[in-house]
C-alpha cells in the first residue's frame, strides 16, 4: 500500500520510539508499505526535523531522509486547487495521496477534507500494523 505520512507523523516518530508513530514509520521506510513523497514535501520534512526545539542528531536526520529518498516513490503531483485547505501547507500532502493512490496518515484530521483515504495514526496503526 502507497503511503503519505504528514510531517507532524514523521517528527513523532522520532521523538517518540517505539509508539504507534514510530511502528508506522518503520513499516513504510522498512517495505511493509510503501512511502510516497514530492519535492514540497522532502523540503518539508529537512527543514522541520532541523529546527532547534527538537535537537534530532544530523546523524539521525540524514539516515532517516535518505532511507526515505532511497525506498520511498518520488513523484509529480497534479495541483487540485478546487479542494480548500485553512493552512495551505498541507495542501502538498493532499494533492500527493491523491495522486498516488495514497493512504495519507496524519496527527491531526481536522486540518484535512474528509475523505476515507485520510486516517489518524491510531486508524493506521489499528487497521494495518495491529
Amino acid at each position: 500500500m502507497n503511503v503519505v505520512l504528514d510531517t507532524n507523523v514523521l517528527v513523532s516518530a522520532m521523538l517518540s520510539p517505539g509508539r504507534k508513530a514510530y511502528s508506522i514509520l518503520q513499516a513504510v521506510v522498512f517495505g511493509d508499505h510503501q512511502m510516497v513523497f514530492d519535492s514540497r514535501i522532502m523540503d518539508e520534512y529537512e527543514n522541520v526535523l532541523r529546527y532547534e526545539k527538537f535537537k534530532f542528531d544530523e546523524n539521525d536526520i540524514e539516515a532517516i531522509l535518505s532511507l526515505i529518498k532511497e525506498y520511498g516513490i518520488h513523484i509529480v503531483a497534479r495541483p487540485l486547487r478546487s479542494i480548500s485547505f485553512n493552512d495551505e501547507s498541507d495542501r502538498k500532502f493532499f494533492e500527493v495521496a491523491k495522486a498516488s493512490g495514497a493512504v495519507l496518515v496524519i496527527g491531526n484530521l481536522k486540518h484535512f477534507p474528509s475523505d476515507p483515504e485520510i486516517i489518524s495514526v491510531s486508524d493506521f496503526y489499528g487497521r494495518f500494523l495491529d
